[in-house]
């Protein structure tokens, strides 16, 4: 498992990758544009020449990037749509040039309206970014089911996927705040094989893709996004462990969003408190498969 934090790509990629090695991250994750602002950003050939070459002498192995909360690619606002389409274009062609994982979306909200033509609008919008663009996997992300967010189950994701083309490049991305959230119980190894199994069932073998770890403020099926940082929320330090230890996710890039103690986002402390969590449940897996 990559694991690794959210940082701030401010000043060029490059110092994002810089930040992730201050912080012993082997996966980063980036917005490439404003998180406030409908302004894509292109990066310039230097910009990504300099990425690269800070990449390689880095131990930074894998890049998220994600598209920004702005986009509601389910809206029936043609406006809201197009620039919806827009920005994923350019996340997922600054994904081709960096040479990304992934690009994660949040695919949208069907607001108050029915949620079936809500999961077809969206496939339209992800059809046609990822016909602008060449390589770059996108992976759409579980939701804790505020608002009437697409994603916030396995049926649902599944049915994203298949509007979208079921297209080779399209995967998922589960956070583990939102599945504890949206109703699943994943605190233990048993309940979060259980999970698992029906993950897959719903849409298909190997399609996970990318992971993000974030412990929950609310309770188990509270349908609220709110993060902690790990061990202080509801899914807590042992279950975070059974999280980051499940064989499933072996090799993936795990990447945090938490607060941090000072509310810029998870410290070098913190991200090898995850890595100390990941061998603690692996070695509790191991005494539990001699034990059986």
């Amino acid at each position: 498992m990559l694991i690794g934090a959210h940082v701030s790509p401010a000043g060029g990629p490059a110092k994002a990758i810089e930040r992730g090695r201050e912080r012993g991250c082997r996966a980063i994750q980036i917005f490439n544009q404003s998180p406030r602002q409908w302004k894509p950003t292109v990066y310039a050939d230097e910009q990504v020449a300099a990425y690269h070459e800070a990449r390689r002498g880095s131990r930074v192995d894998a890049l998220l990037i994600h598209a920004v909360y702005l986009l509601n690619a389910a809206t029936t606002d043609k406006d809201m749509r197009d620039k919806t389409r827009t920005s994923l274009i350019a996340s997922l062609q600054a994904g081709d040039a960096l040479g990304a994982h992934a690009v994660v979306l949040h695919a949208g909200s069907a607001k108050t309206g029915a949620v079936k033509p809500a999961i077809k609008r969206a496939g339209k919008v992800i059809r046609e970014a990822l016909s602008e663009s060449e390589n770059c996997p996108l992976h759409l992300e579980n939701t804790a089911g505020t608002g009437g967010t697409l994603g916030r189950s396995f049926e649902e994701l599944a049915g994203l996927l298949d509007a979208s083309g079921d297209d080779p490049r399209l995967g998922v991305c589960l956070d583990s705040c939102h599945m504890l959230a949206s109703g699943f119980e994943i605190r233990t190894a048993e309940a979060l094989t259980a999970v698992l199994d029906d993950c897959e069932a719903a849409v298909g073998k190997n399609r996970v893709g990318s992971l993000h770890l974030n412990d929950s403020q609310t309770p188990l099926g509270s349908n609220r996004d709110r993060h902690a940082d790990p061990g202080e929320g509801e899914i807590g330090a042992d279950g975070c462990a059974v999280f980051l230890s499940e064989p499933r996710f072996d090799g993936l890039p795990c990447v945090m969003e938490t607060p941090g103690p000072d509310k810029h986002g998870p410290t070098p402390e913190q991200v090898q408190f995850a890595k100390d969590l990941r061998r603690r449940g692996l070695a509790k897996r191991r005494r539990a498969a001699r034990a059986a």
